[in-house]
C-alpha cells in the first residue's frame, strides 16, 4: 500500500475525528455589565475562564460579553435566569434586593475583615456552610459558580477635618440603603441623585458634603477632583459581592465532567482572590494620591467611632422585622450566624 492511499483511507477517519471534536464543544454565553478593564472583570476572564477552558480539555469554551452588551446590570438576574441571551453572568444581589433578600444582609456589616484573604475567607464559609444563600439563588433558577469581592468602599470629602462620628449639617450620597441608614445615624442627610458624573459637580459646587462609595467606582466619576480628601480602610469592606452565577437548566444539561471542571476553575480562581484585592487596593491609592488626590487610611480608633455611630445592630433588626413581616424566612439566623462567622474570621 502506498503512501497516497493509506492518506486517502485515513482522511475521513481524521475528518470524523475532527468533527465530533468540533460537535462536543460546549460553548457558554457569559454577560458582565462592566468592561474588561478593572480588577473584577480581568481575574474573571484571565483566570477564572481561563482556567474553565483548561480543566475541561476544551470541552467548554466561554463566549464573554462585556460592558452590559447583552444585560445592564440591574436586568442580569432577570436575563441569566432566562436563560435566553446569556447562561451565564455577574449577578449583584443589591440590585435586586427583593429577589435576594439574605444575600442584603453581608453589605449590612459596616467593619469586615482587615484584608482580602479574611473577606474571601468569611464568604467561602459563608456560601458553604449557610444552605439558605444557594437556596435563594435555586428559588431564582440561578446555580453560583464563584463569588468575587471588589475595592473597599471610602469617603470622598472636601474637607480635610471629617470626623465620621459627626456628621451633622453634612449632606450625602450613596446607594446602599444600609449606609444611607448609617450616614443618618452619623447625624447627615443623605439625598439621592442618579450615577454620573453630576455627583462630581455636586461636590465641586457644595450641594454635597461627601460622597460614600466604593473606591474604584468613585474613581470612574473623578469624585477625587472635587473631593480630594479620600478616607479609606481594608476594613471598609462594602460587603459587596459578585456571584457569577449559571441558569439552572444549563447547569443541569451539563455533563458531570463539566461541572467537576467547572468546579476546580473556581478553586483555583478563589486562591488568587485575596491578593489580588490587596495589591489593586495598594496600587489604586498610590495612583489617586500620584494624580492630587489625598487618600489617608483611617485609623483603628475612627473605624470604630464610625462602626458605633452607625448603630448597625439596631439597623439590621429592624431590617430583620421587615423581612420576617414580608415572610422572608431565615433572615434573624442568617443574620446571626453571619454575625458570628465574622467574629471568627477577622
Amino acid at each position: 500500500m502506498n503512501i497516497n492511499m493509506l492518506l486517502r483511507r485515513c482522511l475521513p477517519f481524521a475528518l470524523l475525528l475532527m468533527i465530533q471534536s468540533v460537535q462536543a464543544q460546549t460553548v457558554l454565553r457569559y454577560t458582565d455589565h462592566e468592561p474588561l478593564d478593572n480588577m473584577r472583570t480581568k481575574v474573571i476572564k484571565d483566570v477564572f475562564f481561563s482556567a474553565i477552558e483548561q480543566e475541561s480539555k476544551g470541552r467548554l469554551r466561554i463566549d464573554d460579553r462585556w460592558n452590559g452588551e447583552l444585560s445592564v446590570s440591574y436586568d442580569a438576574l432577570k436575563t441569566i435566569s432566562e436563560g435566553k441571551k446569556a447562561d451565564m453572568g455577574v449577578v449583584v444581589p443589591e440590585y435586586t434586593a427583593a429577589k435576594l433578600p439574605l444575600h442584603q444582609l453581608f453589605k449590612s456589616f459596616p467593619l469586615g475583615p482587615d484584608n482580602g484573604e479574611k473577606q474571601v475567607a468569611f464568604f467561602h464559609r459563608a456560601f458553604s456552610e449557610l444552605p439558605q444563600f444557594s437556596a435563594e439563588l435555586a428559588a431564582n433558577n440561578l446555580v453560583n459558580l464563584q463569588f468575587f469581592v471588589g475595592y473597599p468602599a471610602a469617603f470622598f470629602t472636601p474637607n480635610p477635618k471629617l470626623k465620621l462620628d459627626h456628621l451633622n449639617g453634612t449632606t450625602w450620597r450613596t446607594a446602599s440603603f444600609w449606609h444611607q441608614s448609617y450616614l443618618e445615624n452619623a447625624g447627615a442627610k443623605v439625598v439621592k441623585m442618579p450615577w454620573n458624573e453630576q455627583i462630581t459637580d455636586a461636590l465641586r459646587s457644595g450641594q454635597l458634603s461627601g460622597l460614600l462609595v466604593n473606591l474604584d467606582s468613585g474613581d470612574d466619576i473623578h469624585a477625587w477632583q472635587a473631593a480630594k480628601e479620600i478616607r479609606v480602610s481594608p476594613r471598609l469592606w462594602l460587603g459587596h459581592v459578585y456571584l457569577l452565577a449559571m441558569n439552572k437548566q444549563r447547569w443541569d444539561a451539563l455533563a458531570q465532567e463539566d461541572k467537576d471542571a467547572i468546579r476546580r476553575a473556581a478553586v483555583r480562581t478563589e486562591k488568587v482572590l485575596g491578593i489580588t484585592l490587596d495589591t489593586s487596593l495598594k496600587a489604586m491609592t498610590e495612583t489617586l494620591n500620584q494624580q492630587g488626590a489625598h487618600v489617608t487610611s483611617l485609623t483603628a480608633q475612627q473605624l470604630d467611632a464610625w462602626q458605633r455611630t452607625s448603630r448597625y445592630q439596631q439597623v439590621q433588626a429592624d431590617w430583620v422585622a421587615q423581612q420576617q413581616a414580608k415572610g422572608v424566612k431565615n433572615a434573624d439566623a442568617t443574620l446571626k450566624a453571619l454575625s458570628l462567622l465574622l467574629k471568627q474570621v477577622q
